[in-house]
């Protein structure tokens, strides 16, 4: 089938790195090697950081553009048969897709939508009653975790929903051989403002309980606006135990977590976090809080712990507990590598994200 994909929050083709970014892309070779044609059919970012202010009037008229011109070139050079649009919510909503679709007859599909309702007292209302009618119009909204699921259908019980697990390319792991070295922690995380630095505080946190005999090291990778914020939050800690890697390669990264023995981020308000099933493919096994999307990807006593949120004694412990014995930490490591590589790969997904779009009304072929 011809798919027009549309990510209204960042295209897959912006330039800055996230987890938003590499979904988009994972999607995409997903409906690819399900046989799709898959065209990105805008570059339009249509995230407000506000329900009201400066840039909407903008905002709205470059949407209106840029219908025009995606409508001029599918009368020329036809449509698609489906409009495939990751991660609508209220601060980005999909400003082109719902009246494309309603005009020309394109089936509208939507994975990782989200709606809040506590936004709605919060200025956001009038923008996620728009957002649930979008939602209505679609043939399936693609949810990656029954959290998720259960958000959408609280606000709208009628809403036609399928589950596609959180899943990542297993590749770079599957050829890059393991060589724990045991202590030796890592985490891969960008550093901004919000949920990551509260993760990073945490993990400080919980480090600087760790015994002193303890011959731990923990290395770090990533990068962003909050650098120096997080460095000041290790200030505390032997700053012989931390290895800063900054902005890493995909291939880097999969060499460094070859060489650690133990996974650690908190996962504040993580959707899911695919680092959690990339740490896992490379054999770690993964300590962090029960909290948000986490559990949709981490299970707790089998592939990894999961702490009570905020609990920074519990946090210490588990990871106290899984350097200390080693027989667990192995028997969690391999079945955290083969929870990903067999159940969370880009294959595994692409076969149900193919069930999925082939059971679509009207899509036989």
């Amino acid at each position: 089938m011809k798919i027009a994909f549309y990510s209204p929050l960042k295209s897959p083709n912006h330039p800055v790195p996230s987890g938003d970014r590499l979904m988009s892309r994972l999607l995409i070779r997903a409906l690819q090697l399900g046989g799709h044609e898959v065209e990105v059919v805008s570059e339009l970012r249509s995230f407000q950081r506000e329900p009201v202010g400066e840039g909407q009037d903008s905002l709205k008229l470059a949407a209106e553009r840029e219908r025009e011109g995606i409508a001029a070139a599918w009368q020329r050079d036809g449509t698609p048969d489906v409009w495939f649009c990751y991660h609508p919510y209220y601060k980005a909503r999909d400003l082109l897709g719902p009246s494309l679709c309603q005009s020309f007859g394109v089936t509208y599909v939507t994975a990782e939508a989200s709606y809040s309702p506590k936004r709605n007292g919060m200025g956001w209302e009038a923008i996620q009653t728009e957002l649930l009618a979008d939602l209505r119009l679609a043939a399936v909204n693609i949810c990656f975790t029954e959290r998720d699921r259960q958000g959408l259908l609280n606000a709208e019980p009628l809403l036609q929903s399928a589950l596609l697990p959180p899943f990542i390319d297993t590749a770079l792991f599957e050829k890059t051989a393991s060589s724990p070295i045991r202590y030796r922690m890592a985490t891969v995380a960008m550093m901004r403002a919000g949920d990551k630095l509260s993760s990073y505080r945490a993990l400080s946190q919980a480090l600087q309980l760790l015994p002193e005999d303890c011959p731990w090291s923990l290395d770090i990778v990533g990068d962003g606006p909050e650098r120096e914020t997080v460095r000041g939050l290790f200030d505390s800690v032997d700053h012989e135990r931390i290895i800063w890697h900054g902005e890493q390669t995909p291939e880097n990264i999969a060499t460094i977590l070859s060489r650690a023995s133990l996974y650690v981020w908190p996962g504040h308000g993580e959707a899911y976090g695919l680092a959690y099933l990339e740490a896992q493919a490379a054999g770690l096994p993964v300590v962090a809080e029960r909290v948000a999307g986490v559990p949709a990807v981490v299970t707790s006593g089998k592939t990894g712990l999961l702490t009570e949120a905020g609990n920074t004694e519990a946090y210490a412990d588990a990871l106290l507990l899984l350097m200390k014995d080693e027989t667990l930490r192995l028997e969690m490591a391999a079945r955290a590598r083969h929870f990903a590589l067999s159940e969370r790969s880009l294959g595994s997904a692409a076969a149900t994200l193919d069930a999925i779009i082939k059971s679509l009304p009207g899509e036989t072929s």
